[in-house]
């Protein structure tokens, strides 16, 4: 493999094509989205934010553009996410290409949302029967009304934002490519990339199955953007002089 790592960290105009238009769109749509919340007090995550199928506010497109979506209640997550991209990205980039290197972010981010999607349709699919049935069982109007409503809001708290599971996709690549390549946990503790890649998929596995009260993370968004991004590295390295 033979690179040149012409885009170490520095400014932001020298960033290759992608990861530039990545980072850009992202922000972009971030700052829109708290001012349209603003003047029109209308929150865009209602519309391009990945529901459940069955909240009223589902729409097929949200598969597509909740990996563009951040938490407008907290700066630190796009902060964190486009932080991320703009170390992770200029080297893979490089190496792979910008066409290959933006299919293989937007797989991840694809591969994210399925398998939280999945992992949340158990849930919700377990609770919803016993729910149905204690609304189908009330005869007070007001009452069931009232079970309806908090029902719909429940699926509608179902909501997965943010580029996350692609940024996993990406230390997947990097714990592959260049297993040795020495990296830092909160920027002071050196540890290879192979072993950053275990130490953060186990942790998301545990978190996932362990989850916390108030824990909005999303673990198996995170871990399904790992997964899959090893698994097109491995089917891409079929063919060496394609994928190098």
């Amino acid at each position: 493999m033979r690179f040149n790592n012409q885009y170490g960290v520095g400014g932001f105009g020298n960033l290759p094509m992608v990861t530039k238009n990545l980072i850009f769109i992202n922000f972009i749509i971030y700052f829109s989205t708290l001012l349209i919340l603003k003047v029109k007090h209308y929150d865009l995550t209602d519309f391009l934010g990945l529901h459940y199928h069955l909240s009223e506010n589902f729409k097929p497109h949200q598969f597509i553009t909740y990996i563009f979506m951040h938490d407008t209640t907290s700066f630190q997550h796009i902060i964190m996410n486009m932080l991320g991209l703009y170390l992770f990205g200029p080297l893979l980039e490089q190496v792979w290409g910008p066409k290959r290197f933006l299919i293989y972010y937007m797989l991840t981010g694809y591969g994210a949302a399925a398998l939280n999607y999945a992992i949340t349709g158990y849930q919700i699919q377990h609770m919803l029967p016993q729910v149905n049935a204690i609304i189908d069982s009330t005869t007070d109007i007001a009452y069931k009304a009232k079970l309806i409503e908090q029902k719909f809001e429940y699926l509608n708290r179902s909501v997965v934002v943010g580029a996350s599971g692609a940024l996993y996709g990406l230390l997947a690549a990097y714990g592959v490519l260049f297993p040795n390549m020495e990296m830092r946990i909160y920027m002071f503790i050196p540890i290879k990339a192979k072993w950053m890649v275990l130490l953060y998929g186990g942790a998301e596995l545990f978190l996932g199955m362990n989850p916390q009260a108030g824990d909005k993370v999303g673990h198996f968004a995170h871990l399904g953007g790992l997964l899959v991004g090893l698994v097109l590295i491995y089917t891409w390295r079929r063919d060496r002089n394609q994928f190098y």
